[in-house]
């Protein structure tokens, strides 16, 4: 498997090295895995390379989606289509149970009616005729009550089959919502996560929008290279889910960037908890264990804004990014409180997707 997708420099056919992968494993050659198969040929992604080589060569198109959802968030839409599609077919397989129970029981009932005439209209006292009617209403409620019995299990059946496509959304939307670096929420979380601040008045007042950035990361990443790097983005990222609430919602939003929305919570307290991210930050000590090289140090820049100050979610983010801004340009570490005045002396092009 390994040598198989592995990159080679000396074969230009970089497209005919996919496919010959793809087809010694048994994959189908679709637009989707071709993507998972030149990322792991071309190598950007080494993660991605170790799992894919982790399957084998019997990997499933099941194994495929969920690698393919795990690194690359618009798989998820596919994987989104086929549950939509196995719980259409769940809940048509109900309703046609529930209607041919309904059916069932409609002619039950219309035998009832039938054999309550033909009693009326005959003596009473004939017991053959009673005994056949008993006869025939006892069998008729057995038959019924079989049906029904099969019925119930099938719902029970296509309920079950209902639930497990119900987890299997919540894991692969888990997933594409997930940041794979710091484990923390995305930026799709995170856009959906602020315009719902807007949903509810109620809370909207008590709710904080907190955005981060780790100061000088460029110089950090061209100095020790991008792996470095990227240790430092994960024990950043813990740093700062350490030390809030574990109802606070906490996404790495940019490549250094990180944002927290604090609900139940006043500006003193938000700023509070930013002086106690940014300290312990501060003092944490960032160093090869092994070569003991220091990147230290390390520190964040924060800014600060209540939802009450923001008529929707883009004027929040806005403000809170002009709180940051005013963090940075008053030497850095340091938290700031978005504030009446504040002015920008530069335009940046945030956009937030709302569906």
């Amino acid at each position: 498997m390994s040598t198989a997708i592995a990159p080679k420099a000396q074969n230009p056919d970089v497209a005919g090295q996919i496919t010959y992968a793809m087809r010694s494993m048994g994959v189908a050659p679709i637009p989707r895995n071709y993507e998972l198969f030149y990322e792991a040929y071309i190598g950007s992604n080494p993660a991605l390379t170790r799992d894919l080589a982790a399957l084998g060569k019997s990997a499933t198109q099941e194994e495929l989606d969920e690698i393919g959802a795990k690194y690359f968030p618009h798989h998820a839409g596919r994987v989104f289509d086929d549950a939509h599609a196995r719980l259409t077919t769940e809940l048509d397989a109900v309703l046609r149970a529930l209607r041919q129970e309904q059916t069932t029981l409609q002619s039950y009932n219309r035998l009832l009616g039938e054999t309550c005439e033909s009693i009326s209209s005959r003596s009473h006292n004939s017991a053959e005729l009673l005994r056949n009617a008993i006869d025939m209403l006892a069998v008729a409620t057995g038959d019924t009550m079989a049906h029904g019995e099969k019925t119930v299990e099938n719902v029970v059946q296509r309920s079950q089959e209902m639930e497990l496509v119900r987890k299997e959304l919540d894991e692969y939307k888990r997933i594409a919502n997930t940041d794979s670096l710091t484990r923390l929420s995305n930026r799709r979380a995170f856009e959906d996560r602020l315009i719902s601040i807007f949903d509810n008045q109620l809370t909207r007042p008590t709710t904080a929008l907190v955005l981060a950035d780790i100061d000088h990361f460029k110089r950090i990443n061209d100095t020790f290279g991008h792996p470095v790097g990227d240790k430092i983005l994960a024990t950043v990222a813990s740093i700062i889910r350490a030390n809030v609430r574990r109802d606070v919602f906490v996404a790495r939003i940019g490549g250094e960037e990180f944002a927290l929305v604090m609900e139940a919570t006043n500006v003193e307290e938000a700023t509070t908890v930013c002086e106690r991210i940014r300290r312990t930050l501060e003092m944490t000590p960032f160093k090869n264990s092994r070569t003991r090289v220091d990147y230290g140090p390390i520190t964040i820049s924060l800014g600060i804004c209540m939802a009450s100050e923001a008529i929707d979610s883009g004027e929040l983010y806005n403000k809170a990014d002009l709180a940051l801004y005013c963090a940075k340009n008053a030497g850095r570490n340091c938290s700031s409180v978005y504030q009446d005045g504040m002015q920008k002396d530069f335009t940046k092009s945030w956009l937030i997707y709302k569906n």
